[in-house]
């Protein structure tokens, strides 16, 4: 059975031991940019929008030789009605707990109205450390300004501006004062320092060794990759509603199973760039698409309502062309096998698959699996197709192996011109993640189409690597002599 635990960015052998320091306030005070200036990174999004983050965003910081976790919260309004604000202050109330010190974040350049005393009143009831950071605090009569936010009954009041790193200092050394001691953050082992500039430095990832494995939810925007991320996890990690581009951030947490760590991503959904309006939006799609090509294994998640879509085949292309392993989810998989309502007979798997691989022919080797997200319903075989082809991808096949394997193929029936074919004296495996080839071959030019794909199956009927996009490299036996 899969076990979980919270995901912390990035990953540190100990990281749960770690004190939790909960960023919280109003919608657009910049708690996003407080969050991302202490991790140095641009893991959440930042914009004048509000209301632009709303899950739980984790990260790390070291300040005075003191490691501990930060979480970054979307904007809390109290007793607001609508769907996704009420989303988000769950989502809040969750780091609230876990947190032992909080970091209530305000606008200097606002005035003080009835909900930051409601969320002041709210974070005061218990009894956990809290500090007021008065945000884009620039100037002395801004610092001067700063001291009116003493009216929410807050001993602890920082003038900072997380924009510019002005302040900051002084905030920090309080917060650390407070935190617990922990025995096991002291022994964490120091950051690995950098690798010479070697030829090592043109390895790919999949070159060091492995300590999990990332794994992109992506797709269109409400195909449920939020009730995904969720159902695999076993946790409310993702905030789900009916309301298409609800998640911006990306949202990811960790399952071990037998024995393997697994990191869900669960992304924004993926739209052409004149389907986005707001910033938040296309920044998210920006991040959705980093996010994607960080990741070893990819799951495209399928609408089974709606069937496979040219942005179907547009977003799993993102995946295939950066080496991405790729699995296909068909979601939704019961609403259109029972209980339809639409007067339509059930779906058939074989006829719907024929059609999948039809429209993503390009993905004809990635495992195909139907299920219901929301019913719970095929769950164990995601995580077990996760972890079989991250295997695959990071296989290695000696260069004895692969000149046998040459002998064996009979080059002749590969459906190319004359004028077109090549001759392979040898080739070795440069790389994994994805598995790299290097062909040497009489003429240095670009493979003709049909005879890579003739290759590629070759291999994978000799070798396996299920799911996972292969590459080849030419290089002419005698282009170094020619040079």
């Amino acid at each position: 059975m899969p076990t979980y635990r919270r995901s912390v960015i990035p990953v540190r052998p100990g990281a749960q031991a770690l004190p939790l320091v909960a960023i919280v306030g109003r919608p657009n005070v910049g708690k996003s940019t407080l969050f991302n200036r202490l991790t140095a990174s641009r893991r959440s999004i930042v914009g004048d929008e509000p209301g632009i983050t709303r899950d739980r965003i984790y990260g790390e910081y070291e300040w005075g030789g003191r490691r501990f976790r930060l979480v970054d919260t979307g904007g809390i309004v109290p007793d607001d009605p609508e769907l996704i604000p009420t989303e988000i202050y769950n989502q809040a109330r969750v780091a609230l707990d876990d947190a032992d010190a909080l970091i209530m974040v305000v606008d200097a350049r606002t005035e003080l109205a009835s909900p930051d005393y409601d969320l002041a009143r709210l974070l005061q009831r218990g009894s956990k450390p809290l500090f007021l950071a008065v945000n884009k605090v620039e100037g002395e009569a801004m610092a001067l300004h700063a001291q009116n936010f003493r009216r929410l009954g807050i001993r602890e009041v920082y003038p900072v501006s997380a924009e510019h790193g002005l302040g900051i200092g002084e905030l920090l050394d309080a917060v650390a004062e407070v935190l617990p001691e922990t025995p096991e953050a002291q022994e964490l082992p120091a950051e690995p320092e950098e690798e010479p500039q070697t030829e090592s430095k043109h390895r790919t990832h999949g070159e060091f060794e492995q300590h999990e494995v990332a794994v992109a939810i992506i797709g269109r925007p409400n195909v449920g990759k939020s009730t995904l991320l969720n159902a695999l996890t076993g946790t409310s990690r993702a905030i789900v509603s009916p309301i298409a581009g609800t998640t911006r951030d990306a949202v990811d947490e960790v399952v071990e199973f037998e024995g393997q760590s697994l990191r869900f991503v669960d992304t924004a959904g993926i739209r052409r760039k004149g389907k986005t309006h707001l910033m938040a939006e296309k920044l998210s799609v920006v991040m959705a698409r980093r996010h994607l090509e960080a990741a070893d294994v990819a799951l495209l998640v399928i609408d089974a309502t709606e069937g496979v879509t040219a942005s179907d085949a547009t977003i799993g292309g993102y995946a295939h062309e950066s080496g991405r392993s790729v699995i296909i989810v068909v979601n939704k998989w019961d609403a259109v096998t029972t209980g339809r309502t639409d007067g339509r007979p059930p779906a058939d798997r074989e006829v719907f698959e024929q059609q999948l691989r039809s429209a993503l022919k390009y993905l004809s080797d990635a495992p195909v699996i139907f299920l219901s997200a929301k019913e719970k319903t095929g769950l164990p075989r995601v995580l077990r197709d996760v972890k079989a082809i991250a295997a695959e991808r990071r296989k290695r096949v000696s260069t004895g192996q692969m000149n046998r394997f040459l002998d064996k193929i009979d080059f002749q029936r590969a459906p190319v011109p004359m004028s077109k074919r090549i001759r392979i004296f040898y080739m070795t495996q440069a790389a994994v993640a994805p598995p790299t080839f290097v062909l040497f071959t009489d003429r240095d030019v670009k493979l003709h189409f049909a005879f890579e794909r003739f290759l590629e199956n070759q291999i994978r009927e000799a070798f396996g690597f299920k799911g996972t996009p292969i590459w080849f490299k030419v290089k002419a036996r005698n282009a170094d002599k020619n040079e």
